[in-house]
């Protein structure tokens, strides 16, 4: 069970498209990006609310500690995503892609939901904050699950040629999410206003979140299962046991070790300034919460249109040389684009749409190139895995460590941080086979 040899991708001819033949491309699509949206919203939404809702479940007289308290649940929700990306990737293996992915989605739905009706501290104290905790946790045992199962699938059904430009579906479906969130804030500001927003109308976003689940497993009814996993080749995954899960994950550790590199390179990029920056800008300098609401929606929806390019180039020219362009982007733009963050929502839109533009380059390809680098009866499990631990490590801290250096006017010290971690990626990329085109079957 080593990674495949990337001389597969000599392969001239593709084979016929045959995988499902009783779906379009785009209800394919559709149907796998839903989950993705609809977890990505629910998982967003904390970010984006925190702001608001933390002196409802902390109770202090320094507004910044009620928010770094609440930063704080945000970040360990991100620890159960190792353990669920282990198990739902274990699943995917066993059960099949389909299988995993609408389960993820259920207890996703649950998470937020038990956020959207949680008591809080002026009804039962210091309770109040356990019960968001262990939402958080159920939620980020659900969204570790939803990676493993997600990229996997979205892989293994595009063709093989323009797998690339699939694989951004992904990120197109997580930014959905993300934007259908911030909407719900910019939205609730200009009509509610902040006092409201902080008083009770936080909760309607994640109630309507848990809702929008029924609308997801009606979707995802008809997905066939991936004729990687359903195929002859891969009758072995059918029976995999943890023992032998454990063991194909040992076989291809260069690949884990891999993974590892790769996503801690984006992973804290992608959290300062795909989901946090906005909260940060407004509890920290001072934007309007309604404006720099909207300006995150119009950058994520220039992340969205932008994606598709990176895709069609490295189905062109390679994974390598995309996620280069990436690391190079962002050793040259960290430093300047951190310090352009001021009070102003519209200098926030242009900063944030540069930094997302550059970040496409990475993770619009990184569920192919990651699903590239495995065999198929391990494939789920050694993506979901390793890049769980690296998202629970670096990801979910990011918010607060930014925060927390903001407060002690360090805020340099966090760029330094971002590029130490982009060159470790720089240097994993070179060190990675290129896989464009290997066969997945």
């Amino acid at each position: 069970m080593s990674i495949p040899s990337s001389s597969t991708s000599a392969v001239a001819a593709e084979p016929p498209p045959a995988d499902l033949p009783q779906q379009s491309k785009l209800r394919t699509l559709l149907g796998a990006g839903v989950g993705n949206t609809l977890e990505w919203y629910d998982w967003s939404v904390y970010a984006i609310f925190a702001p608001f809702f933390a002196a409802q479940f902390f109770v202090s007289d320094d507004p910044t500690s009620a928010l770094l308290s609440t930063l704080a649940i945000f970040a360990a929700g991100f620890f159960m995503r190792p353990l669920g990306g282990f198990f739902f990737g274990w699943l995917a293996d066993r059960r099949g892609r389909k299988y995993a992915l609408t389960t993820s989605m259920i207890t996703m739905a649950t998470g937020s939901l038990l956020i959207g009706i949680a008591p809080t501290h002026a009804t039962i104290g210091v309770w109040a904050g356990l019960v968001l905790l262990i939402a958080r946790l159920i939620q980020g045992l659900a969204h570790g699950g939803e990676i493993a199962a997600s990229y996997t699938y979205v892989a293994e059904v595009a063709p093989r040629a323009r797998r690339g430009l699939w694989s951004t579906s992904v990120y197109v479906s997580v930014t959905a999410g993300i934007v259908l969130a911030s909407l719900f804030g910019a939205a609730f500001s200009s009509i509610f206003g902040e006092e409201a927003l902080t008083d009770w109308a936080w909760r309607v976003p994640f109630i309507f979140g848990g809702l929008l689940a029924v609308v997801g497993l009606w979707m995802r009814r008809s997905l066939q299962e991936t004729a990687a996993f359903a195929g002859d080749d891969a009758g072995a995954s059918h029976h995999v046991t943890t023992r032998t899960l454990v063991r194909g994950l040992v076989e291809n550790w260069r690949s884990v070790v891999r993974v590892v590199g790769l996503a801690g390179s984006v992973t804290v990029v992608y959290y300062t300034w795909a989901v946090g920056i906005t909260g940060f800008a407004i509890a920290n300098k001072g934007v309007d919460a309604t404006n720099g609401l909207w300006a995150s929606v119009a950058a994520n929806v220039v992340f969205m249109v932008t994606l598709p390019l990176w895709g069609r180039l490295s189905d062109t020219f390679g994974r390598k040389p995309i996620f280069i362009a990436y690391g190079v982007a962002f050793l040259v733009l960290t430093f300047p684009l951190m310090a352009l963050v001021n009070d102003s929502a519209l200098r926030l839109f242009l900063v944030m749409s540069v930094a997302l533009f550059f970040l496409g380059a990475f993770v619009g390809i990184m569920p192919a190139f990651f699903a590239e680098l495995f065999p198929t009866a391990v494939r789920a499990s050694g993506v979901g895995a390793p890049y769980s631990l690296i998202v629970a490590l670096l990801g979910g801290t990011a918010p607060y460590v930014l925060t927390w250096l903001h407060s002690q006017d360090l805020v340099w010290l966090f760029s330094v941080y971002m590029v130490v971690l982009v060159i470790m990626g720089l240097i994993t990329t070179f060190l990675t086979p290129e896989t464009k085109g290997i066969d997945l079957r």
